[in-house]
């Protein structure tokens, strides 16, 4: 059987199937919450043992910087990090982001200390990358709009 710590090969399900230091993570890139603009970055073979939120915001910035594909999404000042869902778990109504949860699946991208798996990070976990300003913003009046 495994513990929050290791997989399991017995029964396995895809959060539980990988090591935490071989992950596969998708991180939401989000430029505008009421015009649903999304991008995916997949972390492949990802530590979350050993990686903390602020190593996971360096390397999705560094990721948004080289890749021609996020051009678009450049502009935008990225300040917070929160997880979206979990493999295996219920999924938001909004496709953008999950409203919920605000007080214990956002991350401290400042903090060097505290590691993903603590923050119950796992394979296959989506986590969103977003501005914090607009997020109040768009929580307090969650309007979409069409192009």
């Amino acid at each position: 059987m495994s513990t929050e710590l290791d997989f399991d090969t017995e029964e396995p399900l895809i959060d539980t199937v990988r090591p935490l230091t071989n992950a596969t993570i998708t991180v939401r890139v989000i430029k505008s919450f009421p015009y649903r603009n999304v991008k995916n970055i997949i972390f492949t073979d990802y530590d979350l043992k050993n990686k903390t939120a602020k190593d996971l915001y360096e390397d999705c910035m560094k990721k948004i910087q080289t890749t021609g594909a996020f051009r678009p999404f450049r502009n935008v000042v990225y300040d917070a990090m929160k997880i979206y869902t979990h493999a295996h778990g219920s999924k938001t109504v909004n496709l953008v982001i999950n409203f919920d949860h605000d007080d214990n699946w956002v991350m401290d991208i400042n903090d060097s200390s505290k590691k993903l798996v603590e923050y119950g990070v796992k394979n296959e976990t989506e986590i969103s990358v977003f501005n914090q300003e607009e997020y109040v913003s768009f929580k307090a009046n969650p309007e979409e709009k069409w192009l």
